[in-house]
């Protein structure tokens, strides 16, 4: 006996966990229906307030929060709210304002374009471009649409030609994308023409070609280097002066050797008296030439020089010339015995203002006394040539002056008081027969204690008891 299929299982979803069914989409509000009358009046309204007619990009209606201008587009097209259809905000306000439409512009031809550019070149004294704007004589045009027009045609124009173009064939004004070829012979001829006029030769900065309206140098090098106006590129103005003029090019320089440097350098030095360095300036015997890139060339390995060197180590090892930077050490003992053939010489004791050092080739007491402050060539450092004098031999050093006593001082105040007839005061001068005393600096002393003296003391009040017992 067969067996009876069984019925499927009836399954209830359990309460709450049920497929959901989508909310129902509230019905679009009903908006009043439009009129002509009312967007016209809402049109003139946006442009009383902004200046401009209203288009379908702009937002709200003014004082109409719930109307957009692309909705209102949208009913005019569509013919939605009452409104017949097959229309748009723009015809709409080129029907009833005579607002120029896009696509219903009048006719171009070459003429009038050309009788529009006459007059931006008389009112602004330049020939118009494609960013020039607004067309001066028809403000409804732009110079970029035009130029537009006349490349893909429209507008009754066959297309095919530009603004440029036009301007170049009937004007006569320079096209700079269809610029007249540039040739080797032609720069040459110019480059002369250049020399003749100005006395140098020209380069990229020269600014505009003699004779040729529209052309500059910068234009020429420009064509030269990236191979513009039919010309192959890889080249440079200075490169064709050099290679057909002879003209000295500033990076490509010829090569020089060892040789011809020392030979410069001698006669630098019989001319100036001393070696040039990095700061020489030009080169006496070849006025093209620079020491400074002299220096660099042998630094770096440039024209021809192997590399490695400067022009002071050249002068070194050469010449013998001192380098700068490669001094001799120095000793306390070899600056006294320099100090005391200063002395010996002079009859005073130097200072780091008194020059070259005498028999010493390259030392100067400035350099010394550097060297003594900072702890340079071997020295230790915080001293300088007046604090070595005063220590070795005994000179007197104005900052440091040696002590004084009150019976020294009254001792030079009672010499005094024989000699002129009068006590000393701070105004008295030097005092006699005491090399760098002065009663000044003794007064300043006794006031505030300096130099081993009690302080608040003066010449009058040290000297009060002896004026008391004087008969």
């Amino acid at each position: 006996m067969p067996l009876k299929p069984r019925k499927p299982l009836r399954v209830i979803p359990a309460k709450g966990r049920g497929p959901k069914k989508p909310p129902r989409r509230p019905p679009p509000p009903q908006r009043p229906p439009l009129r002509i009358s009312q967007i016209l009046k809402w049109a003139d309204a946006h442009r009383a307030r902004t200046g401009r007619w209203p288009t379908v990009n702009d937002r709200e209606v003014h004082g109409v929060p719930w109307e957009i201008w692309r909705n209102i587009h949208q009913a005019l097209y569509k013919g939605l709210r009452g409104l017949p259809p097959g229309s748009s905000i723009a015809r709409l306000l080129a029907r009833h304002r005579g607002l120029r439409h896009a696509f219903n512009a009048p006719p171009l031809s070459i003429n009038l374009i050309l009788n529009w550019a006459d007059d931006h070149h008389r009112r602004t004294g330049d020939w118009p471009k494609a960013s020039s704007g607004r067309v001066l004589a028809a403000p409804a045009e732009q110079w970029h649409n035009i130029n537009a027009i006349m490349i893909r045609g429209g507008r009754t124009l066959k297309g095919g030609l530009s603004l440029p173009q036009l301007l170049a064939k009937r004007r006569g004004v320079r096209n700079r994308r269809d610029l007249r070829p540039i040739t080797i012979p032609l720069v040459l001829k110019w480059a002369d023409a250049h020399h003749r006029w100005h006395g140098s030769w020209p380069h990229a900065s020269s600014g505009p070609v003699l004779g040729e309206p529209g052309e500059t140098w910068a234009a020429v090098q420009a064509a030269l280097f990236l191979g513009s106006r039919r010309f192959p590129g890889g080249t440079s103005l200075a490169s064709v002066l050099q290679e057909h003029r002879g003209v000295r090019n500033i990076g490509d320089p010829p090569r020089i050797s060892i040789h011809e440097i020392l030979a410069w350098a001698d006669d630098h030095r019989r001319r100036f008296g001393r070696w040039p360095s990095e700061n020489s300036g030009h080169v006496a015997a070849a006025p093209q030439e620079n020491w400074s890139a002299i220096s660099q060339a042998l630094c770096h390995g440039r024209r021809g020089l192997s590399g490695g060197t400067t022009l002071a180590c050249l002068l070194a090892e050469q010449r013998g010339h001192r380098h700068p930077r490669q001094t001799p050490r120095l000793t306390e003992a070899i600056i006294l015995r320099w100090a005391d053939e200063h002395r010996r010489r002079t009859g005073k004791w130097p200072n780091q203002l008194s020059g070259d050092v005498f028999g010493q080739p390259g030392e100067r007491w400035g350099n010394i006394q550097a060297a003594l402050s900072t702890g340079n060539r071997g020295l230790r450092g915080g001293s300088s040539i007046l604090l070595l004098l005063a220590k070795e031999r005994g000179v007197r050093h104005r900052l440091h002056p040696p002590p004084l006593k009150l019976s020294t001082i009254l001792a030079w105040a009672r010499a005094h008081r024989r000699r002129t007839g009068r006590w000393p005061t701070d105004h008295s001068g030097p005092v006699h027969g005491v090399p760098g005393e002065g009663w000044w600096g003794i007064g300043c002393a006794l006031s505030r204690g300096t130099r081993g003296l009690p302080p608040g003391l003066s010449l009058g009040r040290l000297m009060a008891p002896l004026r008391k017992n004087e008969p």
